[in-house]
């Protein structure tokens, strides 16, 4: 009781702050959600199949490899190598994977890289004039990979960082970036084993569409007839800023018993292209070996089509201490299709 009495007070702590800071009550100031209004949106697909268990409440945890995502603070955690594997049959036939890993340095510094991509069937090149299709194909994908690095200040704090390029394509046109995430982990002294976790995502420059698909040939005096009509121009496409994501996170692990414990955590999440929301999760574990996991995602946010999450796990612990883990997760997506996800790791 002790125990869940000090997370209950962390999480009043994490409250007031978000009431005092202000952002929260933004949406009172404007009617506008700016929902759609960032490039490569790709990038809030929170990555790993436990996290995701846990509604996506990861920031104050971020202790296994897709705390790069989540919290790249928290990967000074884990103690051994980590590879983490990701897959996710998305929205509409769009297939979503992560490759990721995270290996310590010693000094309390950890050093790791990831790979996202978001990809896609060919479809048929359709025209106002030929809505059937022209015979050819196009292909659109996104993609994100970059390096990422941790380091343990204190026995309490950590920080971490992620450098990353950044590119969307859809058939002869791009737009690339190079953005960063930073982050931060705090074991709090007066909330004994309670960590408050905090992060900022997808910090970068706008980003704009180019390529062939944007030029095309203009006449700059239609009504000239000695004028070459031909000129060679390309169509000025708009600027789009990335997906800011601010992210504060509490978690603890509220009952430790013999063989088994019991975590709860909860992440405020202030985007650029929403309204503030909360997710909450929580997570039970037998001798570490057998995980259950449960959580919300996107509590108070008016017009969510996400919500209940569901999850498990296994550890298999093998010679030399090596361990296999295998997560999947259950996400609700309201009228879209519900989303499984999948998740694989080796500990080394």
């Amino acid at each position: 009781m002790r125990a869940i009495s000090r997370f209950m007070a962390g999480l009043l702590t994490l409250l007031l702050l978000l009431i005092t800071a202000g952002p929260a009550n933004a949406q009172f100031v404007s009617n506008v959600s700016k929902v759609g209004t960032t490039a490569a949106p790709f990038l809030e697909i929170g990555v790993g199949a436990r996290a995701i268990g846990m509604g996506g409440a990861f920031v104050g945890v971020a202790d296994d490899v897709s705390a790069i995502y989540w919290n790249p603070a928290g990967t000074p955690q884990l103690i051994q190598g980590e590879i983490g594997f990701v897959h996710t049959s998305w929205i509409a036939g769009i297939s979503f994977d992560n490759v990721a890993a995270s290996f310590p340095m010693g000094n309390g510094m950890t050093f790791g890289g990831f790979l996202t991509s978001l990809t896609m069937d060919e479809m048929q090149v359709r025209t106002i004039e030929m809505p059937e299709g022209t015979g050819e194909l196009f292909r659109a994908s996104d993609v994100a990979f970059g390096l990422s690095y941790g380091w343990q200040l204190t026995d309490r704090l950590s920080v971490g960082a992620n450098g990353k390029y950044i590119r969307q394509a859809i058939w002869n046109s791009s737009a690339s970036a190079i953005a960063a995430d930073l982050g931060l982990l705090f074991k709090m002294p007066f909330y004994n084993g309670v960590n408050l976790g905090m992060s900022v995502s997808n910090f970068g420059p706008d980003m704009q569409m180019t390529g062939r698909d944007t030029q095309v040939t203009h006449d700059i005096a239609p009504n000239n007839p000695g004028n070459n009509g031909d000129i060679l121009a390309d169509l000025k496409t708009d600027t789009w800023s990335l997906p800011l994501l601010f992210r504060v996170g509490l978690a603890s692990n509220v009952w430790q018993g013999v063989n088994s414990r019991l975590l709860l955590a909860l992440d405020a999440v202030h985007p650029n292209d929403n309204y503030e929301y909360l997710n909450v999760g929580a997570e039970w574990s037998f001798r570490d070996f057998v995980f259950l996991r449960g959580g919300y995602r996107t509590l108070f946010l008016e017009d969510s089509e996400q919500g209940l999450t569901l999850g498990a796990g296994l550890h298999y612990r093998m010679p030399g201490n090596v361990i296999f883990v295998a997560d999947m997760a259950y996400a609700d997506f309201g009228r879209l299709d519900n989303v499984l996800r999948y998740s694989l790791g080796v500990r080394f």
